[in-house]
């Protein structure tokens, strides 16, 4: 047999299928998190490049990462497309180079592991980050002031935004930000994630305009799995209003704002589904037979969920007085290991109070996250995706908010699921009561409302998968079967 050429080393199941259905079909897929420290964003990854493979086999699924050896290490089966290399699929790279990630990668991912790779990147990014950074402000104040100069002051630190992404979205071998590969690409899609919103307008401002770049192209454009919203910011609801009425496929993870706001930006009902999010799926293969017996425990402190000194401490109260009082050890789990803010909000809980085991590593896939959920009756978090995680299962949750972005996540998320959530305000006066009485009645109610969330979760599932229909119809050109798959899709609803 002939060598592998260095394109289906890069893509190993190419290998002898030139001329196979599918095997000229590249999907860019764009995706919430690029550096791989969300469990939540990992669990969304590895289900769409499952269920995208087994549809198209022979299909190169990119992802868009700033990590591209731990992505294989978590996904040997996706293509790292490099965002900050300027986003080449890997035969347009150097040949030296693309070919030293390849093997470089493969060993990764079956030999060393996440663990080996993460720990490794995340010592080196701590060492040369700094400095990077360093001249990135000194590059982007000369920018500030070279616009100040020629614009006369006035949105000088938004002028390579919106050159790059709103004004006229281009690739960076055309002088923007987007990443060359969309240019080669045969489909574009969106990951599932909640970045669609005021609160991370960069990235929500970035995928609109590679969705929009790939419509200019004519190729087929899918949003999976969305949390849209909220939304109110003119300039970001200026360019999805432009933009998501002609994308071709979207599926929402909720059905009580999303739909609404979609509407409220001109895109057509028919091109809308509401699936649920594409992670219930990873959370319901960790199910067990038995209720759990401890209670598990996240805290999210970060920008768009501000959380007061006072509120912690009610809540670390709150959670160690109910697992005293049934007999039961805290689980902690952290989902998101940016800067370690879960860790950091989450460890100071158990305060003394004994931990069922050690946290897990901040390199360990979402799969070992579900399982550790598993082991809980209830669960009390201000992270999303580990409640996804536990209501799959059949597990009831509390949500903490603090925020209009929270009170929409878990709001859609508990209307998904119906029975088995409760959803408490971490600003409330009566925060230490209101927490108190929700997690007791949940505790007492775990046993009735398992099997009602599971029954909710598999028919997620199901409309998940035949969204996925969908996309495998666009992707192979077959339009008319796209509109049979989305049909469907809609009867599952």
């Amino acid at each position: 047999m002939a060598d592998p050429t260095p394109e289906e080393s890069m893509c190993p199941r190419r290998r002898g299928v030139r001329g196979a259905p599918g095997a000229d079909i590249r999907i860019l897929a764009d995706n919430g998190e690029y550096w791989l420290t969300n469990k939540g964003d990992q669990a969304i990854i590895r289900v769409t490049v499952r269920r995208l493979r087994e549809r198209l086999p022979h299909a190169r699924i990119g992802v868009l990462t700033n990590a591209p050896i731990l992505l294989r290490s978590y996904e040997p089966d996706a293509e790292p497309v490099c965002y900050r290399r300027g986003g080449d699929w890997a035969d347009a790279r150097v040949a030296d180079a693309w070919v030293a990630d390849a093997w470089v990668g493969r060993v990764a991912a079956r030999v060393a592991g996440p663990r080996v790779v993460g720990t490794t990147g995340w010592l080196w990014s701590g060492t040369v980050d700094p400095l990077r950074s360093a001249v990135r402000s000194a590059r982007n104040g000369l920018r500030a002031r070279r616009s100040a100069t020629v614009g006369g002051g006035g949105g000088e630190g938004r002028t390579e935004w919106y050159d790059g992404y709103f004004d006229t979205p281009r690739t960076r071998s055309g002088g923007g930000l987007l990443p060359n590969a969309v240019d080669d690409a045969t489909m574009v899609i969106a990951m599932g994630g909640g970045y669609l919103t005021d609160v991370d307008e960069y990235q929500a401002h970035r995928t609109l305009s590679l969705l929009e770049r790939a419509l200019e192209r004519g190729v087929p454009t899918a949003m999976l799995g969305q949390g849209i919203g909220p939304m109110d910011d003119p300039t970001l609801r200026a360019h999805a209003a432009r933009v998501l009425p002609r994308v071709d496929h979207i599926a929402l993870r909720e059905g009580r704002r999303g739909p609404a706001l979609l509407r409220s930006l001109g895109v057509p009902d028919g091109r809308v589904v509401v699936t649920g999010d594409d992670a219930v799926e990873l959370g319901y293969r960790a199910r067990t037979e038995g209720l759990g017996r401890h209670l598990g425990v996240c805290l999210r402190i970060a920008g768009y969920s501000p959380v007061t000194g006072s509120a912690r401490a009610e809540v670390g109260r709150v959670v160690r007085s109910v697992a005293d009082r049934a007999g039961a050890g805290l689980v902690p789990l952290p989902v998101s290991e940016y800067r370690s803010e879960d860790r950091r909000a989450t460890m100071p809980l158990l305060a003394g109070y004994r931990a069922e085991g050690t946290p897990l590593g901040r390199f360990s896939g979402p799969e070992r996250l579900a399982a550790e959920v598993s082991r809980c009756r209830v669960l009390v978090t201000g992270a999303y995706h580990v409640a996804v995680f536990a209501l799959s299962q059949g597990i009831p949750v509390v949500g903490l908010t603090s925020s209009r972005y929270y009170d929409d996540k878990f709001g859609g998320l508990g209307a998904m699921f119906g029975a088995g959530f409760a959803l408490v305000h971490l600003d409330d006066r009566g925060l230490r009561e209101a927490l108190d009485r929700a997690v007791t009645e949940l505790w007492d109610a775990a046993d009735r409302v398992r099997d009602p969330l599971r029954d909710r979760a598999r028919a997620q599932i199901a409309a998940s998968n035949a969204s996925f229909d969908v996309v495998a119809a666009l992707a192979s050109g077959s339009r008319d079967e796209a509109s049979r798959s989305n049909q469907v899709a809609k009867r599952r609803e």
